[in-house]
């Protein structure tokens, strides 16, 4: 039984962020020298509160800029968010689309990850699915060809892949009424850690 789950489980495919990395570590450097700058010179009266601050604006750009990540597994759709981790089930997903952000709508509601997305003005041209694929050996992304068209593409077919071994069409009430569509798991590293941040930066304006 662990075995069979462990499969289920083994990712297929990771999908790379589109956006946010470098302004997510530069914001993790600086607020970490910060940090540090403030216990250093606490004895020459940097403020702590600066100090605590910037710990957590630190924490808070790695959860949302750094923690998010999207990958696929044999049965699912996995979203990694800031406050955590959702397992979508494929054959459950009704709807989908790339636009700013990546938007599912599985179990009769909307769930968004924001590591896959294209810009405002790409976002408006994209009005639908980028292209019919006849073939796997279509699914790599091609010279000239936008990352995040790439994403949708693969998605749409493992999505459609998944619905066909269940025999399920999107919408339809065999599909709304398959078992555990969505599963939630609460993060609670970057929670613990920004609520950790929290109390620093409370004390240290009582200090």
């Amino acid at each position: 039984m662990a075995s069979l789950q462990d499969d289920h489980d083994a990712v297929v495919e990771r999908f790379e962020p589109t956006s946010g990395r470098v302004t997510g570590w530069t914001t993790v450097v600086l607020t970490a020298v910060l940090a540090v700058a403030g216990l250093a010179y606490a004895d020459d009266g940097f403020p702590l509160w600066v100090a605590a601050a910037g710990l957590l604006v630190g924490v808070l750009a790695w959860a949302a800029m750094l923690r998010p990540a999207l990958w696929v597994t044999s049965e699912h759709l996995v979203m990694q968010n800031l406050a955590e981790t959702l397992h979508i089930r494929l054959a459950a997903v009704e709807e989908m689309a790339v636009r700013q952000v990546l938007v599912v709508r599985a179990d009769d509601r909307r769930f968004v990850s924001t590591v896959v997305g294209r810009t405002w003005r790409k976002a408006l041209t994209s009005r639908h699915r980028p292209g019919g694929l006849a073939d796997d050996a279509a699914l790599a992304p091609t010279e000239g060809m936008h990352y995040a068209d790439f994403v949708e593409n693969r998605l749409y077919d493992l999505v459609e892949k998944a619905r066909t071994r269940v025999g399920v069409r999107p919408g339809s009430k065999e599909q709304l009424a398959l078992p555990d569509a969505v599963r939630r798991e609460p993060a609670w590293l970057p929670l613990g850690l920004i609520a950790g941040a929290l109390v620093l930066l409370g004390i240290s304006f009582v200090l």
